[in-house]
């Protein structure tokens, strides 16, 4: 077991640890910026049409609406990194990782516009009018490279069982611990219960996931704004010197020096990626079953995910850290979502762990059904329509296994 969390965080170290690759994903993001037109600007009143429901017909291919498809898009990148991957990039950059957050998400906003795009223009649809889609179909349909298709299937079931399932099943013992901590004696219990729930969930597709999503994303999304809000009230002569610092920190060498200014790309850039996942090709698997004969529509309502993922929630994660100074006075314990929460009970007291623990179970919860979804596309891709359901059953099963295993093993630092 030590071994096995000793590799697993090598892997995850060097991989977002590396400069190469987050040059690659950003790199790609300002490409594509660029390359469009600044999309992210000139399409985006258009998309929060979309979203809204104009231009919808039930007459249009596919099997959800756009709110449902971009709330089941949501439900995998509205996660831990809002709490707990904000306030480690703080705590590894400064508070100038949060400014670097920002960019990765408008030039994500980008990525995830022509991911999923191309996810409508080269999705299946079977005779019964269930759709399939992906990078993996892009891979097959658009660029004829069968074995790329097939190796990003393949890694993409792979990590549905590590970041997508036995992670968030931990994420929410975690959570709950905020709240009542002699509940993670009880985590295998607790495990059993949410094993129930995502079964039950998820064993009705992709309908019945939508439909969860779009009722939960939005009732999750608006208990923690809340919270960080009022939080934001009590300090809103310190937002001005927030925006300040962050920016300060951000670009300045000369105040921070320029070791600090590095921390604060590499932390704020790797964090950012790895909440929206713009680049990672996951939330276009969402997107592809949107009911839609417009390619475009969705990859705008694709664009709103980074938008309220990054520039919303987790700025207002930040923003909460940076004007209660939890970044600079905290205790030693009080890392990653323990310094959210002890930045939000400064303000509201124990009600503080109350928003930040629901906040982040019902977070995971929801990422637990989203990358179920993403998973049995890919099994579907690999192994036939016979491998969905067998796949769905362990996935059920690993979520109790999630929920109790060490931290360490199944959340490496990266």
């Amino acid at each position: 077991m030590e071994y096995l969390t000793s590799l697993t965080g090598s892997i995850a170290g060097f991989l977002w640890g590396n400069g190469l690759t987050l040059a690659v994903l950003l790199g790609t993001g300002l490409y594509l910026t660029l390359r469009m037109g600044f999309v992210q600007l000139r399409g985006f009143r258009h998309g929060l049409e979309l979203v809204g429901g104009r231009y919808s017909s039930h007459k249009d291919v596919g099997e959800v609406s756009h709110f449902q498809a971009l709330s089941t898009a949501l439900s995998a990148t509205v996660g831990t990194g809002n709490i707990a991957g904000v306030a480690t990039a703080i705590s590894l950059g400064g508070p100038g990782a949060l400014f670097w957050m920002w960019i990765t998400a408008f030039f994500g906003m980008a990525t995830k516009f022509t991911e999923s795009t191309l996810a409508i223009r080269y999705r299946e649809v079977a005779e019964d009018g269930t759709v399939s889609g992906g990078p993996m179909y892009t891979l097959l349909h658009g660029l004829k490279m069968p074995r790329t298709a097939a190796a990003f299937a393949l890694f993409a079931l792979i990590a549905s069982f590590g970041i997508g399932n036995m992670v968030q099943a931990n994420s929410v013992v975690d959570g709950l611990a905020f709240i009542w901590p002699g509940i993670r004696e009880s985590a295998w219990l607790l495990g059993i219960l949410m094993g129930l729930m995502v079964g039950m969930v998820i064993l009705g597709g992709v309908k019945r996931i939508a439909r969860v999503a779009s009722t939960l994303v939005p009732f999750m999304a608006t208990i923690y704004i809340v919270g960080a809000l009022l939080v934001l009230f009590n300090h809103l002569s310190a937002i001005p010197a927030a925006f300040a610092t962050i920016l300060n920190h951000a670009l300045n060498p000369f105040a921070v020096g320029g070791a600090a200014v590095g921390e604060a790309i590499r932390w704020g850039v790797a964090r950012g990626l790895f909440s929206n996942e713009a680049g990672l090709g996951s939330s276009a698997m969402a997107h592809a079953p949107a009911r839609t004969n417009e390619p475009v529509r969705e990859g705008l309502v694709a664009m709103m995910e980074p938008f309220i993922d990054t520039l919303v929630i987790c700025t207002l994660t930040g923003l909460v850290i940076v004007v209660t100074g939890s970044h600079l006075h905290h205790p030693d314990e009080a890392v990653g979502a323990a310094l959210t929460a002890y930045a939000f009970s400064t303000t509201l007291g124990d009600g503080g762990a109350v928003v930040v623990g629901i906040g982040l179970s019902l977070f995971a919860f929801s990422t637990t059904i989203a990358w179920s979804y993403y998973g049995d596309r890919s099994a579907k891709f690999l192994f036939g329509e016979q491998a969905v359901m067998p796949y769905r059953v362990v996935f059920t099963l690993l979520v109790v296994v999630g929920a109790a295993v060490p931290l360490q093993l199944v959340s490496p630092t990266c």
